[in-house]
């Protein structure tokens, strides 16, 4: 009962190590997955060019670096406590083997064996550790928009300003058609008034209502004058504008 019962903490001890090399492995696999996603955003920000919402990635970036060579580190006293879970394996062996008291084996064994999990509890607690410092850096780094998002997001921006620039164009327009029939009504009011001042008696009567006329004819024919010049003054930049835009859809073409 004895032996085997020692023989079923042997086999415990060898699961341990089992455990702590599946768990290694694990690591290795996570590890390089993680320097994949990283060379392929690392190439994707020298190719698209490094603005600002990219550079304030690059810290986790370094995070991610100095995660990989704590990793490394972690990997090296994992390996070295594996070899010597191996060692006090073989020497467990070897006193089975040899017949070693069963008692002291007994108590050597249980010694080794607690030693062993103590040791395994403690590797998979910094495993996660570890782990859950790379999965945060991870989905720090999975918030980078994707190169096909940044596309949509250029895209959109486009056609947003694009329906922007119309309407502007349309407030413009409209601006400018009150402005013209603003005017219109002035001319129209300072016409009626002329006209009802020629249609009076009175007021060509006199040389003093005579020349009061010729001021006012003299003051809407200035005044007309000035807002034909403004008019022109405008159309010359619409038809600025218009070229240019002329131009840009030829380049474009």
């Amino acid at each position: 009962m004895q032996k085997g019962s020692k023989e079923q903490e042997l086999n415990s001890a060898r699961a341990s190590i089992e455990i702590l090399n599946s768990n290694l492995d694990q690591q290795n696999q996570r590890k390089v997955s993680l320097l994949n996603e990283l060379q392929n955003l690392q190439e994707r920000i020298r190719k698209q060019g490094a603005d600002a919402k990219v550079l304030k990635f690059v810290p986790l970036l370094e995070t991610s670096k100095t995660l990989e060579r704590q990793e490394s580190q972690i990997r090296s006293d994992f390996d070295a406590k594996r070899s010597s879970l191996e060692a006090e394996v073989s020497d467990l062996e070897e006193k089975i083997a040899t017949g070693c008291d069963d008692e002291k084996l007994s108590h050597g064994l249980d010694d080794s064996l607690n030693e062993s999990l103590h040791k395994l509890n403690s590797a998979k607690k910094e495993l996660a550790a570890r782990l859950r410092a790379i999965v945060s850096v991870k989905r720090q780094l999975d918030d980078v928009p994707s190169q096909s998002e940044l596309i949509q997001y250029e895209r959109r921006f486009s056609e947003l300003n694009a329906h922007i620039q119309e309407k502007l164009q349309q407030t413009r327009k409209f601006y400018a058609t009150y402005n013209a029939l603003l005017e219109i009504k002035e001319l129209m009011l300072k016409e009626t008034s002329l006209l009802n001042s020629i249609s009076s008696q009175d007021a060509i009567a006199s040389p003093a209502g005579r020349m009061k006329l010729l001021e006012s004819m003299e003051g809407i024919v200035k005044g007309s004058q000035q807002k034909l010049e403004k008019l022109q003054l405008g159309l010359q930049e619409e038809q600025k504008v218009c070229d240019s835009l002329k131009e840009r859809r030829m380049c474009k073409e």
